[in-house]
């Protein structure tokens, strides 16, 4: 896997929504290919997947990633680059028009948000996933200054996520004015977020990311999730926000 850069990783709040339809014929034990630039009409693309779609069973089912990501997440990317051609359509036309700008900023802040965090949900996962960060890695060092504990810092992520009210997220961001890590929630995906937080290891806690295998159980979801945590990729992106990648 690429590095990431400090740009790759300062894009943190404003979503997106809609439920628009990108399903494919696609196997489900394969990933999409990447989309083009500008395949999906703007500036944001729905990303491929780093893994197939059966390869993080039997915690997260094919079917499950398949509809998240083909439906749901290319939702969100359509509507975020609808919101911003209507916005550029309102500033050309101005006069009565600028009553929508509210709205379209809603939509904007929802949708783009809702990309972002998804793109990044994918690439905290992987098949061979799960257990602890290095003990020596950045991330696993700053987990234990900052949680005392890896334990205490999974039991608060963990019981975060539990406890959104309705849908949203848990995060496990790194707060770069303090230079330290955080444990946020999400609602939705755009409220709650704190200004310049850079979103390390994010939990997608909507009904739609475990409904299919897990009913209404969402904490045997969020215990399923950390059996397929990218510690490589959560340590990657820490290095990156903090300058040291």
């Amino acid at each position: 896997m690429a590095e990431l850069t400090r740009r790759d990783l300062l894009g943190t709040a404003a979503l997106v929504g809609g439920w628009f339809a990108l399903a494919g014929d696609t196997a489900l034990g394969q990933a999409p290919p990447a989309r083009p630039q500008g395949a999906t009409g703007g500036p944001y693309t729905l990303p491929a997947l780093p893994f197939g779609y059966a390869d993080l069973e039997p915690y997260i089912d094919a079917q499950t990633v398949k509809l998240h990501h083909d439906i749901h997440h290319a939702g969100y990317v359509r509507n975020a680059n609808a919101a911003i051609a209507e916005l550029g359509r309102v500033r050309q036309i101005g006069g009565q028009e600028v009553r929508q700008v509210r709205a379209l900023t809603d939509r904007l802040a929802f949708n783009l948000a809702g990309h972002l965090l998804h793109t990044i949900y994918w690439s905290n996962m992987t098949r061979d996933g799960g257990g602890r960060p290095e003990p020596d890695s950045a991330i696993g060092k700053m987990i234990r200054r900052d949680f005392g504990s890896f334990d205490a810092f999974a039991g608060q992520f963990q019981a975060a996520a539990q406890q959104v009210q309705g849908s949203g997220w848990g995060i496990l961001a790194y707060e770069p004015t303090a230079r330290r890590l955080l444990v946020l929630q999400a609602e939705k995906h755009q409220n709650l977020a704190v200004w310049a937080a850079v979103p390390l290891l994010v939990l997608d806690v909507w009904e739609h990311a475990y409904y299919l295998r897990y009913q209404n159980k969402r904490s045997s979801y969020i215990k399923a999730f950390m059996n397929v945590v990218n510690w490589k990729n959560v340590d990657q992106r820490l290095r990156a926000a903090t300058g040291a990648a």
